[in-house]
C-alpha cells in the first residue's frame, strides 16, 4: 500500500464525484413539505426600531409565517453566544452586549436581521418582506476603526462607553521599555490591516426540520457539527444536546467563517419547531456581504529597538481591533490570544509588549479568517522589520539573519510564552533566496526600467503555532467483507479530507484506498468531534486516526494468532498482512475481520481512540516576491513567486502544495485587491458584490516556486505541523514588501493594502513634483 500511503502524491479520491456534479451540498438538500425563509433586514446602519408593521406582509400570498425578536422571547430562545472569556487589562471582563437572533428595539449595521419571512416559496417569502413596514429613526453611525474611539464618536452600546469592549495587553511592559532606552535606533510603522469578506465558492446556507424522534434536525453549511449543536442545545434552546441532529454534507470552502453560529439557523430551527414543517434558508452573494463574519480590519502602531549591530532589543505594538457591531462566537480572540503570541516570529527579540483595543462599530461582526489572528501579526512584524531593513540600509534578509532563533536552540521559549519545539529559519530563508535568484535582481531591475517598468522583490518570514488545542476523536470500523469505516468529527470544507484520512488508513492497515469509507458532518452517527479549523484536522484528526489504526491492529493480532494457530508475540504486521515470524505463513487484516465478523452482521472490528495534541505545531518558511508595476497605471504584475515551507512530515505533497497555492492566491487577494468599504457618512457598504469587491483572478496570480524543508515535528507521533493556512500568512507582507521596493525610488516607504492600482499611481504622481523641484 506503499502506493497510496504517507508521503504519496496521491491525486483526491473525491475529486470525481465533486467535479462531476455529484457532490451533495446543504442546498442540494430537500425535504417533503418544506418551506422556505427569507431574512428581512435593516437597509440602516443604526437607528431606533419605532414599530413594526406586519398585517399586509402576514396577508400576502403564499406567507406561512413571520417572526420578530418578541417571538423569540416568549419562546425563551436565548441570545447567540460569544464563547471568549477574555480578561481585560484591569482584571475585569470584556464587555459583551446581547445579541438576540432577531434585532432588538435597535439596528446595528446595515443587515442586521429584523424580521424572519417563511413562505410556500422563496419568492413569495421576499415579496412579503417588501410589504412590511419598519418604522426606523435613524442615529450616527461609526464605521472607521480608529476612530471610534474617538470622543465624539457615536455610541455603538450604552453598556461600552467609547465603543470600547475590551484592553487587552500581553508581555512584558517593564522589560520591553528597557530595551527600549538603550535602544541605538527605532524605527516605527503604522498600518492597516484591511477588513475582508471570506467569499466561499457556496455561500451559507441551513435546512431544520424536526425528525420522527421529535428532534430537531439541522443541515448547515459549517465547520464542525458538534460545536454547532452544543450551541444550538445548551447556549440558546436550552434543551439537552440528544434532542439535536446537526449535519454537514459537502462544503464548498470555509475559511474560518463557516464555524460560527449565525442567526439564520436560530431562526430556522425555531420556525420549524413551531410550524413543524422543514424550513431551507439559503442565501445569495449580495445577503453574504451583509450578514457573513468579516476578517482582519485592525489598526497598529508598532516600534523596534535595535542596537547597533542591527540586533532586536525589545518591541511594542499597539492594536485597534475592529469586533464590528455584535461580538461574535470567537471574535476578541482573534486580534488577543489568537494571534498576538506570534508577533515573537521567528526571531530572538528578548522582551515584547502588546496592547490591544477591542472596539465596536456599526459593521458586521469580525471573526476568524484564514489564519485567525496570525496572517495580521505576520504582516506587522514582517512589514516592520523590512522598514528596519530599509533605515539601516541593510539587505532584508541579513537583518533577518542577525536575529533568527538559531536551530540549536530548539526548544525555544520565546518572549511571548511559546515554546517552538523546531525550526531551521536561515535555511529556509536561504533556500528561497537561491530559488528566487536574488543576487541577480538589481540587474532585472534595470532591465525593467529600460523599459517603463517599476521592478520591486520583498520576503517575508514566518512562523504560526496551530494543529494545537483539544481533542479529536477517531473510530475505525471493519466489517465482514473487509471493508473499513472511519468516523471522525473534523468537517472538510474542499482541503481534501477524505484523500488524506484514507492514505492514513492505508499505509496503517494496509487496505486499498477503494475500501475505505470516510464519515464526517454527522452529530449523531459521530459522538464527538472539534471540527476543522486552525490547521488541525491532518495533525490532529490523523494522529487519533494514526492511534486508533494501532489499536485495530492490536484487536486484530490477536485474531490472526488464533487462526494461525501461533502466540500474538509471534506475529508480525506489514503492509496489511500478519505473518508467523520466520516463516511464510501469513493472513491478510481482512481476511481477519472476514473470519471473525459477527454471524448476523457487524463490525469485526470497532475501535475508537481520542487523541490531544501536548501543543502546537510550529510551521514556518519563507515567501519572496517579484514584481512588476506599470508606472504609468499603478497596475502590478507578478513575475516570481518562492516559497519554502517546512510543515514537518508531508502526508500528500500534491494536496499540500495546492493548500500553499490557494492561500497564497488568498494573501495577494488581500494585499493588493480586497477591502470591505463602508460610507463614513451613511454606514452603507459600498462593496456589496463582486462588482465593487476585488477578488483576485486567475490571470492576478503568480506561478508558485514551492518548496519543502520536512523538519517533524515532536508534538505529534506522525510528525506534521499545520499546513493549511500558511500561504495566506507568508503572502500579505511578502507582496508589500515588494511593492514598496518597487515605489522606493520615488521615495515611497510603506503603502497599505490592498495596493490598488489608483493607490499607486496617486503614490507615485504625488511624488513626482516634489522629485523634479529637487
Amino acid at each position: 500500500m506503499t502506493k497510496f500511503g504517507i508521503g504519496q502524491a496521491v491525486p483526491r479520491t473525491e475529486d470525481a464525484r465533486l467535479l462531476t456534479g455529484r457532490g451533495r451540498y446543504t442546498d442540494d438538500i430537500s425535504l417533503p413539505g418544506q418551506t422556505y425563509a427569507y431574512v428581512l433586514r435593516s437597509p440602516q446602519a443604526h437607528a431606533e426600531i419605532v414599530s413594526i408593521d406586519l398585517e399586509e406582509a402576514r396577508n400576502a400570498p403564499g406567507v406561512v409565517a413571520i417572526y420578530t425578536v418578541e417571538d423569540l422571547e416568549a419562546a425563551g430562545i436565548q441570545n447567540i453566544p460569544c464563547n471568549v472569556p477574555l480578561v481585560q487589562k484591569d482584571g475585569s471582563p470584556l464587555v459583551t452586549p446581547p445579541r438576540p437572533a432577531l434585532a432588538k428595539g435597535r439596528v446595528r449595521h446595515v443587515g442586521d436581521p429584523v424580521a424572519f419571512v417563511v413562505a410556500e416559496t422563496l419568492d413569495a417569502a421576499r415579496d412579503a418582506s417588501e410589504l412590511i413596514f419598519v418604522d426606523y429613526s435613524q442615529l450616527p453611525a461609526i464605521t472607521d476603526t480608529a476612530g471610534s474611539l474617538a470622543a465624539n464618536a457615536p455610541q455603538v452600546w450604552e453598556q461600552a462607553p467609547g465603543n470600547l469592549s475590551f484592553l487587552w495587553e500581553k508581555g512584558d511592559e517593564a522589560a520591553t521599555e528597557a530595551g527600549f532606552a538603550k535602544a541605538a535606533k527605532v524605527v516605527s510603522i503604522d498600518l492597516i490591516n484591511n477588513r475582508v469578506a471570506p467569499t466561499p465558492m457556496e455561500g451559507r446556507a441551513c435546512l431544520a426540520t424536526i425528525d420522527d424522534q421529535d428532534r430537531y434536525v439541522l443541515y448547515v453549511s459549517s465547520q464542525g457539527v458538534h460545536g454547532m449543536r452544543t450551541q444550538l442545545a445548551t447556549q440558546i434552546f436550552n434543551e439537552p444536546e440528544e434532542k439535536f441532529h446537526v449535519l454537514t454534507t459537502d462544503v464548498g470552502g470555509g475559511f474560518g467563517m463557516k464555524i460560527f453560529m449565525y442567526p439564520e439557523y436560530v431562526l430556522s430551527v425555531f420556525a420549524a419547531r413551531k410550524l413543524n414543517r422543514p424550513v431551507k434558508w439559503t442565501s445569495d452573494r449580495s445577503e453574504a456581504f451583509l450578514s457573513d463574519d468579516h476578517g482582519r480590519d485592525n489598526v497598529s502602531h508598532a516600534d523596534l529597538a535595535l542596537d547597533a549591530d542591527g540586533k532586536f532589543l525589545a518591541m511594542r505594538v499597539s492594536t485597534v481591533a475592529n469586533l464590528g457591531a455584535y461580538l461574535s462566537n470567537f471574535g476578541p480572540y482573534i486580534p488577543t490570544d489568537a494571534g498576538t503570541a506570534m508577533l515573537a516570529g521567528v526571531y530572538t527579540t528578548p522582551a515584547i509588549h502588546i496592547l490591544v483595543k477591542g472596539v465596536f462599530t456599526n459593521t458586521n461582526p469580525v471573526d476568524a479568517y484564514r489564519g485567525a489572528g496570525r496572517p495580521e501579526a505576520a504582516y506587522l512584524l514582517e512589514r516592520l522589520v523590512d522598514a528596519a531593513a530599509r533605515e539601516l540600509k541593510m539587505h532584508p534578509g541579513e537583518l533577518r539573519r542577525r536575529n533568527f532563533i538559531p536551530p540549536e536552540a530548539m526548544p525555544y521559549s520565546t518572549s511571548l510564552g511559546l515554546v517552538y519545539d523546531t525550526g531551521e529559519f536561515a535555511r529556509n530563508m536561504d533556500d528561497a533566496l537561491a530559488l528566487s535568484e536574488w543576487d541577480g535582481f538589481e540587474q532585472r531591475r534595470k532591465e525593467a526600467r529600460a523599459k517603463g517598468k517599476l521592478r520591486g522583490i520583498g520576503m517575508s518570514t514566518y512562523i504560526e503555532a496551530c494543529s494545537g488545542g483539544g481533542p479529536e476523536q477517531a473510530t475505525i470500523q471493519m466489517d465482514g467483507a473487509g471493508k473499513v469505516t472511519v468516523l471522525i468529527g473534523s468537517q472538510s470544507n474542499g482541503q481534501g479530507h477524505e484523500t488524506a484520512y484514507t492514505q492514513i488508513v492505508s499505509a496503517r492497515l494496509g487496505v486499498p484506498i477503494e475500501d475505505i469509507e470516510i464519515v464526517q458532518g454527522d452529530s449523531a452517527r459521530i459522538s464527538f468531534g472539534s471540527g476543522t479549523g486552525g490547521s488541525r484536522s491532518i495533525p490532529v484528526g490523523g494522529a487519533a486516526l494514526s492511534d486508533t489504526a494501532e489499536r485495530v491492529i492490536e484487536k486484530a493480532r490477536a485474531k490472526a494468532a488464533e487462526m494461525l494457530e501461533a502466540a500474538s508475540v509471534d506475529i508480525e504486521f506489514d503492509d496489511g498482512t500478519f505473518t508467523i515470524a520466520g516463516t511464510d505463513r501469513k493472513v491478510t487484516i481482512q481476511d481477519v475481520a472476514k473470519a471473525n465478523a459477527p454471524a448476523g452482521g457487524g463490525f469485526a472490528f470497532d475501535e475508537e481512540r481520542q487523541w490531544t495534541p501536548p501543543a502546537s505545531t510550529f510551521p514556518n518558511g519563507c515567501h519572496i516576491c517579484e514584481l512588476e508595476i506599470d508606472e504609468d497605471t499603478g497596475g502590478i504584475e507578478f513575475v516570481r513567486y518562492t516559497v519554502v515551507d517546512d510543515f514537518g512530515k508531508v502526508l500528500n505533497p500534491m494536496m499540500l502544495a495546492g493548500q500553499v497555492h490557494g492561500g497564497v492566491g488568498q494573501g495577494i487577494g488581500q494585499a493588493i485587491h480586497e477591502e470591505c468599504v463602508y460610507d463614513p457618512d451613511t454606514g452603507q457598504l459600498l462593496t456589496g458584490s463582486f462588482m465593487d469587491y476585488g477578488l483576485p483572478r486567475a490571470t492576478d496570480l503568480p506561478f508558485v516556486q514551492f518548496k519543502l524543508n520536512e523538519v517533524p515535528s515532536t508534538t505529534n507521533a506522525l510528525g506534521m505541523k499545520g499546513a493549511g493556512e500558511a500561504g495566506a500568512i507568508g503572502a500579505p507582507p511578502a507582496v508589500i514588501n515588494a511593492v514598496v521596493d518597487a515605489l522606493s525610488v520615488f521615495g515611497v516607504r510603506h503603502v497599505d493594502m490592498p495596493a490598488t492600482p489608483e493607490k499607486i499611481w496617486r503614490l507615485i504622481n504625488a511624488e513626482r513634483p516634489a522629485m523634479a523641484a529637487e
